[in-house]
């Protein structure tokens, strides 16, 4: 079991629907009344099957899109009352995102990858250098600083990716399907990155299809037709159930 962590809301879903209309005009409902607790400290793996809403969820986690009806309050601010420049900046600051696909610029080296953030939010030059040097090594690629992304092995691009999420502080960090593109040893790898960070007391929700990931998170839930099977309860660190 990880660190009970402040007992702080870092995000918090209320009867969240999201429904889109096809070209055909047929509404489908992806997220249907969900309600979701996820207080600091935790590690929450979140699976289901194609079409369960995983990919809706995520983008609503990651204030990619918005609900339909429903409340989201992402480290106590409610996200439906942001305007663009708002989400953007939550976006930036309060989520560290890590995707299947790393998203390096490959003409870049790994720190000047992790200081892009920092950058974006007008960070000085040396400041950013620092912090994004410091991310690295708290990763484990503190000598990897001037590699560029070719020159990295999988399992080190993803570990860039993750200092890059974590170079902001933010409150959450969003993992989607973070290991869909490593082998097994990198994939462990990054497992182990996520079981350090999550030690430390960072807040982790990953996304995955995969039940050995998935086994590796303190809690876990399961996504189906848009709803959790069951629904989940406030209890410990994380507020679901386990």
């Amino acid at each position: 079991m990880g660190p009970e962590g402040t007992g702080r809301t870092v995000l918090d879903l209320r009867d969240a629907v999201k429904t889109y209309t096809t070209g055909s005009g047929l509404t489908v409902r992806a997220l249907v009344g969900v309600d979701l607790t996820v207080r600091e400290g935790a590690y929450l793996a979140i699976t289901g099957p194609s079409g369960s809403g995983k990919s809706t969820l995520m983008h609503v986690l990651g204030c990619l899109d918005a609900l339909t009806t429903g409340s989201y309050r992402l480290d106590g601010v409610e996200v439906g009352a942001m305007d663009e420049y708002g989400l953007a900046a939550a976006r930036n600051r309060l989520i560290g995102f890590v995707f299947q696909q790393f998203h390096l610029l490959p003409g870049l080296s790994a720190v000047r990858n992790v200081e892009l953030p920092l950058a974006y939010a007008g960070v000085g030059r040396a400041d950013r250098r620092a912090r994004a040097v410091a991310a690295l090594e708290r990763v484990g690629l503190g000598d990897r600083t001037d590699h560029r992304p070719g020159e990295l092995s999988g399992g080190q691009q993803q570990r860039v990716a993750v200092a890059r999420a974590l170079v902001t502080e933010p409150a959450l960090l969003l993992a989607d399907e973070p290991t869909g593109n490593l082998d097994s040893a990198s994939t462990e790898d990054v497992l182990d990155l996520f079981d350090e960070l999550h030690a430390a007391g960072r807040t982790i929700v990953v996304i995955t299809h995969e039940q050995d990931v998935a086994a590796r998170a303190q809690d876990r839930l399961h996504l189906r037709d848009g709803r959790f099977t069951p629904p989940p309860v406030i209890a410990g660190a994380t507020g679901v159930a386990r």
